[in-house]
């Protein structure tokens, strides 16, 4: 059964269709052509495929297609600023070293971005409980805690 599905994608609101079956990485990846968005192991294991839904980050590998309807979606390709300008918490991934074989990246970044929406200074115990979700098989995960904390200073000294 497909059904037609209205959200708002990255600040946009889209009209899509979708099979009953499909899940949001899916539609995301193969309807939207949207592939920051990674595919790693289908199970909510690795959080590859990590997207905000209404601000909170969920691994769209397990997020039925349908039940986006309605809501706010935020992929890798909507964290950077209109002029494709890097947000703070890309630019300090980059800063940091914290991309090597960067298949873990967009996961990691949304899953810093919803931390820091809501917890603008973050312990790095709770940077690690953020991203305890998220696997990183370079093992980069200093260099990513590093740019989190480095995030957030920079979030917290702008004016």
């Amino acid at each position: 059964m497909k059904k037609k599905i209205t959200l708002t994608l990255n600040g946009s609101q889209i009209h899509v269709t979708a099979d009953s079956h499909q899940s949001l990485l899916d539609v995301l990846r193969n309807s939207l052509r949207l592939t920051g968005t990674k595919e790693g192991c289908g199970e909510g294991e690795c959080g590859a495929c990590t997207v905000l839904i209404d601000s909170r980050a969920v691994n769209s590998c397990l997020y039925p297609a349908f039940e986006a309807g309605g809501k706010n979606v935020t992929t890798i390709e909507g964290v950077a600023d209109k002029k494709n300008q890097l947000a703070t918490i890309q630019q300090a991934f980059v800063d940091n070293g914290a991309i090597q074989c960067g298949f873990c990246t967009p996961g990691m970044i949304i899953s810093a971005k919803a931390l820091l929406d809501t917890h603008p200074n973050p312990t790095e115990a709770e940077i690690r409980e953020a991203l305890s979700g998220n696997l990183c098989r370079c093992t980069g995960y200093v260099q990513i805690v590093e740019a989190v904390k480095k995030a957030a200073n920079r979030l917290r000294d702008k004016p």
